[in-house]
C-alpha cells in the first residue's frame, strides 16, 4: 500500500495545494496540526501507524520532510521507526527515497538529518520574527489578546476543539508547559482552560 501523508499547520488551511499532486495513492491522509506536535501523537497518523503495524504499508510519500515534523529529534526518531518497519519514505520536493527498490539508500540518513535540522531552524526563525512583530505592535500602541466584553460563556470557551484537546491532556495529568508545547498554544490559555474546567468540575 502506498500512502500519501499531508500536513497543514492550522485549521484555517484547507490543504488544497496538495491537489496539484495527481499521482495515484492507495490512501491519502491530511492532518491539520502544528509541525511541533510529535508525529506519533497526531490524529491521522494513528490510523497510519495501525496500517504499518499490520504490514499493509510499503511506501509513505510526503511533499517535504517538514510535513513529518519541525523537531529534528522527532523526525529522525520517526524515520528510524519507518526504517525498522522496512517502509520506503519518498520526499517529493528533493526526489529522495529511503529504500529505493527495497534497498537502503546510503545517503538517506545524512541528507534527512540535515534537511530536518534546516526545517527546525526555519521554525525557530518564524517564531522569532513573530515575537518581534508582536513587540513592535505593542510598542506602537497595539493591544494583544481577546477583546474584553466578548460575552463568551465558560461552556462556549471550553467547547472549542483545541480547548477540548487541552482538557483531554489535563485529564492525563500532563503539565501546563507540556500541553502548551504539544498543542502550540500559550501557557496562559492552557491555564485558563484548566481554571474553567475546575470551575465546571470537568476535572
Amino acid at each position: 500500500m502506498k500512502v500519501k501523508y499531508n500536513r497543514v499547520s492550522t485549521l484555517l488551511q484547507t490543504g488544497n495545494r496538495f491537489e496539484a499532486d495527481t499521482e495515484k495513492y492507495d490512501l491519502v491522509l491530511l492532518d491539520k496540526i502544528s509541525g511541533s506536535v510529535s508525529f506519533m501523537d497526531r490524529p491521522k497518523t494513528k490510523e497510519l501507524i495501525q496500517l504499518i503495524q499490520s504490514g499493509l504499508v510499503s511506501e509513505i510519500v510526503v511533499e517535504e520532510l517538514s510535513r513529518l515534523g519541525r523537531n529534528t529529534g522527532d523526525v529522525i526518531k520517526t524515520l528510524e521507526w519507518f526504517e525498522k518497519m522496512e517502509i520506503n519514505v519518498r520526499v517529493k520536493n528533493i526526489g529522495l527515497e529511503s529504500r529505493p527498490m527495497g534497498k537502503k539508500n546510503p545517503i538517506w540518513k545524512m541528507i534527512s538529518s540535515v534537511m530536518s535540522s534546516l526545517y527546525e531552524l526555519e521554525l525557530s526563525n518564524i517564531l522569532e520574527r513573530t515575537s518581534v512583530g508582536r513587540m513592535v505592535y505593542v510598542q506602537n500602541g497595539g493591544v494583544l489578546g481577546r477583546p474584553t466584553g466578548g460575552g463568551e460563556t465558560d461552556l462556549q470557551f471550553i467547547s472549542k476543539p483545541k480547548n477540548q484537546k487541552v482538557l483531554e491532556y489535563l485529564k492525563k495529568d500532563r503539565t501546563i508547559r507540556e500541553i502548551a508545547k504539544q498543542l502550540d498554544m500559550s501557557s496562559k490559555t492552557v491555564m485558563k482552560v484548566k481554571t474553567t474546567a475546575l470551575k465546571m468540575e470537568l476535572i
